[in-house]
């Protein structure tokens, strides 16, 4: 037998096991006397169900980034735009994406790819990395950001946004969602969001706060401004004035921020100063982008839009990504929020996405770019064959008590003593459920060494909201965990007797608020229902803290 040392793969390295070479782990932690089980993954497959058709010609379709991409921050140079998303204590995190006309995009690494960059350990999956901000300035990327519960604001550099990044430089100021300006005058400068500068006067008083910034020393100078105290109408306690960005327009600084928190309130509105440290003056139509102001009962429903950035094409049009959510009922999705994308229009000196009480358009009219090179995330099938696709993520940091390991064409899971619903490394990896309605498809090998031992998918929305479906011991089972006083390996939904001693194949069918489990033996061709359909609705993002989406992928874990 192959001792495997202690190996973290995910986001890192794929650990190359010669064929047929079995696995352990080789160092226990605490209570581990024994060496873990270890569940084999033929692939991996994802089909959305009942997807909308293909935009016609000239046109585009919203969300340009479906599933679990939130707090979107954009940068042209050139020809190319990059896109980075929030992860929270996702890993790898910060994922940066490349487009050519806007519209079709394509992964092409992650910012937080090293474990000595962030530590998540410990953390519930909404803390960690939010709201980055990407620029790009004298032939460099950058990207500020701040880890929530982990060390604050911070800086990493590239010279290709492909990576790699640099380790963390840590800012000293506080707040959050930072972003970087760099002025024509050759200053730099970071806007955020921070506490207002007297007592706040209601929950969710916020102000918007700018610092200067020496790229030299790669560190902020201690005095600052104020540029915005609570949002456009301080008489009606506006909450949540966040996610700053700053543009320089025909002579006018320009301050686009978010307002109304992440929900159904949220929004976007903007101000401007002919001077950069202000006063910045809002606009006389505010917000520039909401759905607050829209029926609930209307069909095709885009909710929870703000948090935009924007850029400006050669034919002078400008463009904006945003987050939204796309709600199956109330504000329910396990998608999480999205990026969408949208024209603005200048109207008298000022932008705005949208008129008062018009909709988000899921079809829209594409910018003049172009047609560009994407990625189709209707489908794909992972066969597990080294290097795994930057898509894979796992909850927190790698860890040396688990492994996930690639080798003769499978994906080798050594079981965890961590379960899905704690806050240690759960031996799981996943990737974004990116349709309102899918399946997820695997084939499994395990062979339990306990009837506690489980082997199989994880839809995971955060530690106290998720869904497992697999083998047990020697039955199926499917496990649901909807709040923190359920078991941390979820509360039994339905299980049966296993008939055979092969490998599996387990389906996992989620139609929007419903998931239902179905098995075969590998290589038989009916499909057979274990229990009946579950009500998933209770996972959504709008019960889990609003921040991530459904993350589903292999899964085991072992009960010390």
């Amino acid at each position: 037998m192959t001792i495997i040392s202690k190996t973290a793969l995910l986001g890192c390295a794929a650990a190359l096991l010669p064929a047929g070479m079995p696995v352990m782990a080789q160092e226990q932690g605490p209570g581990q006397g024994q060496a873990n089980s270890t569940a084999s993954f033929d692939y991996m497959e994802y089909q959305a169900v009942n997807e909308a058709a293909d935009a016609p010609a000239g046109s585009y379709r919203n969300p340009v980034i479906p599933g679990f991409h939130p707090d979107p921050s954009i940068v042209r140079v050139g020809d190319d735009f990059y896109a980075v998303t929030s992860t929270f204590s996702w890993f790898p995190g910060l994922p940066i994406l490349h487009s050519t006309d806007l519209v079709n995009w394509t992964l092409i690494g992650n910012a937080i790819d090293r474990p000595g960059q962030m530590d998540f350990s410990g953390l519930g999956t909404n803390r960690g990395l939010f709201a980055p901000a990407i620029t790009h300035h004298d032939g460099k990327f950058w990207i500020v950001n701040t880890c929530i519960e982990c060390g604050d604001n911070f800086l990493i550099t590239a010279d290709d946004p492909a990576g790699p990044w640099s380790d963390p430089t840590w800012l000293d100021f506080g707040g959050i969602d930072p972003s970087l300006y760099f002025a024509e005058d050759g200053t730099a400068w970071i806007v955020y969001n921070d506490a207002p500068p007297t007592e706040p006067r209601y929950e969710g008083h916020r102000a918007i706060w700018m610092q200067q910034f020496d790229a030299e020393t790669m560190q902020v100078l201690p005095e600052r401004t104020l540029l915005v105290d609570g949002g456009v109408d301080p008489s009606t306690n506006p909450i949540w004035a966040e996610g700053p960005h700053i543009y320089h327009v025909d002579g006018w600084y320009y301050l686009l921020t978010a307002e109304g928190g992440t929900a159904e309130q949220h929004s976007q509105t903007i101000y401007r100063s002919r001077e950069l440290q202000g006063p910045y003056t809002p606009g006389d139509f505010n917000p520039i982008l909401t759905q607050r102001d829209l029926p609930a009962d209307r069909p095709d429903r885009v909710e929870a839009t703000g948090h935009a950035d924007i850029v400006q094409l050669d034919d002078g049009s400008w463009w904006g990504v945003f987050l939204a959510t796309r709600p199956f009922e109330g504000q329910s999705t396990l998608l999480g929020r999205e990026t969408f994308l949208l024209p603005l229009e200048w109207k008298d000196g000022w932008p705005r996405f949208l008129d008062r009480g018009e909709a988000v358009p899921f079809v829209g009219k594409r910018p003049n770019l172009p047609p560009g090179k994407g990625t189709d995330w209707s489908h794909w099938r992972d066969d597990f064959s080294a290097p795994l696709s930057d898509e894979w993520i796992g909850i927190r940091n790698p860890q040396d008590q688990q492994a996930l390991l690639v080798g003769d064409g499978r994906l080798h899971v050594l079981s965890g003593h961590d379960a899905a619903g704690s806050l240690g490394k759960p031996a799981f990896m996943g990737r974004r459920m990116r349709h309102p309605s899918a399946d997820f498809t695997t084939s499994v090998d395990f062979d339990p060494a306990s009837s506690g031992d489980f082997a199989g998918l994880l839809a995971f929305m955060d530690e106290n909201h998720f869904l497992a479906f697999g083998q047990e011991g020697d039955r199926l089972v499917v496990r649901l965990r909807t709040d923190a006083g359920q078991e941390e390996q979820g509360a039994l939904a339905a299980s049966q007797d296993l008939s055979t001693d092969g490998p599996l194949e387990l389906k996992l069918a989620i139609r929007e608020g419903t998931a239902q489990a179905f098995w075969r033996a590998k290589g038989a061709s009916q499909w057979l229902a274990v229990g009946e359909g579950v009500n998933v609705e209770p996972l959504a993002s709008v019960h889990a803290g609003l921040f991530t989406g459904l993350v589903v992928g292999p899964y085991a874990y072992s009960k010390p």
